[in-house]
């Protein structure tokens, strides 16, 4: 039962706010999902920042903090469930950077999110700091290397060989891989001769 003591002892609305947004972010940089699409550039060249604009669209999906909302709170109404983050986080995921991400890791960020917020209403950032702990531990343990050093093995040889192959077509005549595979040459009926014994004359295009 909160007391206008217990009230009192609140951090500021502020404190409060800028500690659920960094769990936010950490809950997002903590995505395996997300961090090879924007290691990958699934997102376009700006995916690191599409990260930080998706830490932001995700935080105002929850009303800001204040200090004049009981308990320190806002109207427990507004606020939206695990399931509905989930959806939402899904959703940008393919929107964004054209990933489907049929696990449930999306339900796993969800689900430190909605732990984070229901700490920090309280003024307790223990999620936040155990969040930002595991962001430090991930890049103690160069965990962006090891997915650049899957992605190289398989990306490396694909596109080597990629490259090899057109290389091979631009240096060793393309143009007549190109013509021999298509298009107009082929479609071109054989001489055509009239009723006087004429050959007509095409021109070629």
């Amino acid at each position: 039962m909160a007391t206008s003591a217990d009230s009192a002892q609140l951090p500021p609305a502020a404190e409060r706010q800028t500690n659920f947004e960094q769990a936010v972010a950490y809950s997002l940089h903590l995505w395996p999902a997300l961090t090879l699409a924007v290691q990958n550039g699934w997102g376009g060249p700006d995916s690191d920042d599409k990260r930080d604009w998706f830490a932001g669209a995700t935080a105002d999906l929850f009303p800001t903090f204040t200090d004049a909302a009981q308990g320190g709170q806002t109207d427990t109404a507004e606020e939206p469930d695990m399931e509905y983050v989930e959806t939402f986080l899904l959703q940008i995921m393919i929107d964004e950077f054209d990933v489907n991400t049929d696990d449930d890791s999306g339900l796993e960020v969800a689900g430190n999110i909605i732990r984070a917020r229901a700490q920090c209403a309280i003024g307790q950032f223990d999620e936040v700091r155990k969040l930002a702990q595991r962001f430090q531990n991930l890049k103690g343990n160069n965990v962006d290397t090891m997915f650049k050093k899957a992605d190289d093995a398989d990306q490396d040889t694909d596109w080597e060989s990629d490259d090899d192959e057109n290389d091979d077509e631009d240096e060793e005549g393309g143009a007549d891989v190109d013509m021999a595979d298509a298009p107009a040459p082929k479609e071109k009926p054989g001489p055509e001769v009239d009723d006087d014994g004429f050959t007509k004359v095409t021109h070629k295009r």
